[in-house]
This record gives structure tokens, sequence and C-alpha cells, in this order.
């Protein structure tokens, strides 16, 4: 008979999400097991070239569906390992949006301001910071330039990087080998098992079944080091609280599969999957013209050094404007993508022959060094559907690491490709202005269209019908399931997600922490942030608090059933 391990709570992935939670409950006083797809890396693993095997190919996940694709991270720490740290909060109308259905999307309970404190957890945990002019690269300064020619505002993003130990290597999505971007790696998780949480890499979760006490089982396969595809062993946990935290392209999946087990799922999970509005487009920069319109000029190296820096560095917040209708408000920021996707994605301005391959691409990359990258960061309309789940994992495996096939499915409606349509047209307007550059999207032809910040495929809400989760995160009718990785919020940011998933996953603790004492674990709510900080969690208890309160009350007063 096969060994059943026993936990209080088993945690499903280890970025923002599981991270979180896994800290505040093994702090708590809970047995805690973190049970994570990807490898272990440390520091020194992280390699700055793209070579098969490296850290570039072993902490990512390529996903490939029908009309949309999905990079993320693969490995202990997440998204948080290969994310480039720009740490903005949503803007106040993004808790408002109603969507293409005209109905609230997120739960009536919450606002930026209920997220504030959870913001300042957060960001003291971290820390996040905001970066100054002195912290712009090169490529950060041409592109806020360029917006003040166009009589355009641009701004530092604040951002999770240890200026003093950042040595401006441009390698972040790797994983920094300089433990200068603040991953997950250096705070949250190393304190959740200073409180005795386990985190197991390469573990892969399938499906949870029901245990006879009301508790679940989980049940996940042990992938190989190298191949992805060889699963060399099995087993199972017992715990009496999951928490998911697998990724927006995961956990629906684990849900699906396990939907002939624990009965019917809501209607949403594995729905209304986001892809937060992104788009990119590249710029190929004359460098005559932005040494004699910007007064940029870096000598013989002039843009070619635009490799030398870190990633978004600057943003161009102007649309991000709540008087806006809905699906015009978009944010631009300047990006640098590493050679490889960006390059066979990227089209020929103005192109006779083929835009993305043929002659005159083999052109264009002969001068990629002078390529500016725009990172669009819309509202779309979160039509994003799961297909069917593959036998295991959350992808068919197509390659040892990094690439799969994904059943999501992704038409992007007439409200989404008018959003892309404006920010294309916004972005060509700043970079085009008297001649400093020509500018094209990346194509849809290859990927369809693409993210990086895959959200919303099992979001919280009021409404049962169109939300997977309540507004504690608990999955509905599946008590002790919780969600509190990017599937859970709503819908697009217009903004980097990373502080937003985070903030909601420190809010959903006090109500997971509920759950478990009411099955028996022995846990309490109130630990410090990871640093011993406590001004922000102090804050945060109150509204958590208040919040449970109200929460209770309502129970009180609706039937069962």
């Amino acid at each position: 008979m096969t060994h059943v391990e026993q936990t209080d709570v088993l945690v499903v992935g280890s970025g923002f999400g599981g991270a979180i939670a896994a800290y505040h409950l093994a702090a708590g006083g809970a047995k805690v097991v973190v049970l994570e797809r990807g490898p272990w890396l440390s520091a020194d693993e992280y390699e700055h070239d793209f070579k098969f095997g490296s850290s570039s190919t072993r902490i990512f996940d390529f996903v490939l569906g029908d009309g949309m694709s999905v990079l993320g991270g693969n490995c202990v720490g997440g998204g948080s390992v290969v994310y480039f740290a720009a740490m903005p909060r949503a803007p106040r109308f993004v808790f408002e949006r109603t969507g293409g259905t005209g109905r609230r999307m997120w739960p009536s309970v919450l606002s930026r301001d209920v997220l504030e404190p959870w913001y300042d957890r957060v960001s003291e945990a971290l820390p996040v910071t905001q970066q100054n002019w002195n912290d712009v690269t090169f490529a950060g300064g041409l592109f806020a330039a360029a917006c003040s020619h166009a009589g355009r505002t641009a701004n530092p993003v604040p951002a999770a990087i240890d200026r003093d130990l950042c040595t401006n290597c441009n390698w972040m999505m790797s994983g920094c080998r300089y433990d200068a971007k603040r991953s997950l790696t250096l705070n949250y998780l190393p304190a959740a098992v200073a409180h005795g949480a386990q985190i197991r890499p390469l573990h892969e979760v399938q499906k949870l079944t029901r245990t006879a006490d009301g508790g679940y089982r989980v049940h996940y396969s042990v992938i190989d080091d190298v191949d992805y595809r060889v699963e060399v062993a099995d087993g199972q946990i017992d715990a009496k609280v999951v928490v998911l935290a697998a990724g927006a392209g995961a956990t629906p999946v684990i849900l699906q599969r396990s939907e002939a087990d624990l009965g019917p799922m809501p209607h949403a999970v594995g729905r209304y999957f986001s892809g937060n509005g992104e788009r990119l487009n590249t710029a190929v920069i004359d460098e005559d013209r932005a040494r004699e319109l910007l007064g940029l000029d870096r000598g013989d190296a002039a843009y070619a050094a635009y490799q030398i820096g870190k990633g978004p560095v600057v943003a161009s917040w102007d649309r991000l404007d709540g008087s806006l209708p809905e699906f015009d408000r978009y944010s631009l920021e300047q990006l640098y993508f590493p050679p490889g996707l960006g390059t066979i994605l990227a089209q020929v301005p103005d192109a006779t022959g083929p835009s993305w391959f043929g002659a005159q691409k083999k052109e264009l990359l002969r001068t990629w060094q002078s390529w500016m990258t725009i990172f669009i960061m819309s509202e779309d309309d979160n039509e994003g559907v799961f297909g069917p789940p593959p036998p295991s994992g959350n992808a068919v495996r197509i390659s040892q690491q990094m690439l799969g096939r994904s059943s999501i499915s992704y038409v992007p409606t007439a409200n989404t490709r008018h959003g892309w349509a404006l920010a294309d047209a916004d972005v060509r307007d700043i970079l085009e202005r008297d001649g400093l550059s020509r500018v094209m999207p990346w194509t849809n032809e290859v990927v369809g269209a693409y993210t990086v910040h895959p959200l919303a495929s099992c979001r919280i809400g009021d409404d049962p019908s169109t939300s997977a989760l309540d507004d504690r995160h608990e999955l509905r009718r599946h008590p002790g399931i919780f969600v509190t990785d990017g599937s859970a919020v709503p819908g697009a940011l217009t903004v980097n997600p990373a502080l937003t998933i985070a903030a909601l996953a420190e809010r959903a603790v006090p109500a997971i922490v509920a759950e478990a004492r009411r099955r028996g674990v022995q846990v309490r709510y109130g630990a410090p942030a990871p640093d011993g900080s406590t001004s922000a969690r102090d804050a945060a208890a109150r509204d958590a608090m208040a919040r449970d309160a109200m929460a209770r009350l309502a129970r009180a007063a609706t039937p069962a059933g």
C-alpha cells in the first residue's frame, strides 16, 4: 500500500501567491509543505546565456495555446525569479471595471483603499523602492526623452531591486546571480523554511481528491531534473487545507483534472482568462536622430549600448485616467527583452515583403542593438478559455524543458483589439515623431497573442456565475481550497501585476488561517513581515479583522444552500 504523508497545509507553487501563504501559515504554527514543479536554483546557478540546460531554459515555462501563448516561471520562487521587478500599484479605476459583460468584476468589498495596507506590507517585506532618474538606464532615458519630445510624461517605475547590488547586467529575466532583484527566495521563502515549512522542488501536482475527514489528498509526480517530460516517481499527501498557487496557466488545470473526484467545479474555473491586455512593439531607433532631437549620445556606442542596464525602468502612465472609457486605458513601458523570442516575433517596419521573416527581416536583425521594445498593458475582455486538461501537468511537453502545448484558446474581442490599436498608435506617435524611429508591433501570426502576466482563470468576485472564488479566495462549493496566485485576479490591471498578486495573497491569509483553525489546525495569524517590519502589518490586521467581522455577519444573515 502506498504511504500517504500528512500535513496541515499543502501549498501548490512557490511564487508570490504560494510563498506568502506558506510563510504566514508556517510562522503561525501550522505544518506546511510546498510543492513546486520547477527546480530550486541558487544565485550562482543563474547563467548569462541561452544554452539548453542553463537557467534560461530550466526556470521558464513557455506554453503555446490556440491564439495565446504564456511565458511564466517554473522554479522555486516562481515568477519572482524571472520577473523584471517592476512593482507599481493598480490604478483605482481597475477595481471598478465591468469588462464586456457590463457587470462589476471585482468583489464589492475590494478597492484600492482596502488593498493599500496589504500593498504596504509586501513593499516592506521585499522591499519595493521608488527608482529615480539616476537609476534610469540609457534606454529608459531615451524613452522618457521621446515622451517629453512628444508632449507626454514618463516616470521611473517602483521596483524590487537593491540598487547597491545591481550591476546593470540586464540578465534579470534569467534569475539574478547578484541577489539584487528581490525575489521571494530572499525573504518569504527562507522565512517560511526557518519556521519549519518544507519546500520540495520538481514536484508537479496532478489532482486533488477528498479524504474521509473532509480534507484533501494531493496527488503529485516527481519530475526529472533535466527532462521535464519524465516522471520519476509519484506520491500523495493529505492536508486539511490546500492553497493553490501554481499560476493562472496551471491552477485551473489542476482543478479541472480534480473534478471527477471532487465533484463539479464552479463555472468560472478555466474561464475568463486574461493576458493583462499585453502587447509589444519594436522601435528601430535612428541613432543620428536620437542625437539631434534628444541630445542623447554615448560616443561610438550610442544607442548600441541599449543592452546595458536592466528591465523596465521608465513608464508613461498618461492613459491611466479613470475618466477615460474602459478599453481606452493602458500604460506604455520601456522594456529590454533579450534576443530570442523578440527577434523571431519582431516585424519589419514598412516591409514590402514578409514582415517577420525573409531578407528584410535578416537586415533588421543586423541592427538589433538599436531596437527599443515598448510593452503595452491594456484592458482586455477576459476572453481566454481552457479546454480539457492534458493527461498530466499544465500542458503537453514538447521539449525536455520550457516548451509545452496548452488547451487554452483565446480570440481577442473587438474591445481588446480597440485597446491595442489605440496603444499601438500612441507608441507610433511618440517614437516615430520627427523621424526618431520606425515602429511595428510584434506579430501574432506565430504564437498568437502573448503574455508574461497571465491572470483571472480562477478569479475572485461576488457573482458565482462569473467567479470561481469568493472574496476570501476560497473555491466555491469546495471549502478548504484557496487560490492565491494570478488566476485569482479578476482581470487586466493595465500595469505589472506582481505587487497586486502579492497584496491579494497577503489579504487572503487571515481567511485561510480561520478555515485551518476551524479544521483543527493550531495556527494563528499575526507574524510580522519577513524582515520584522510591523507598521504595515498592524494596518493590514485591522482591515482583516473588520472584513472578517463583516463576512461573519453576512453569512449569519444568508440562508444555507
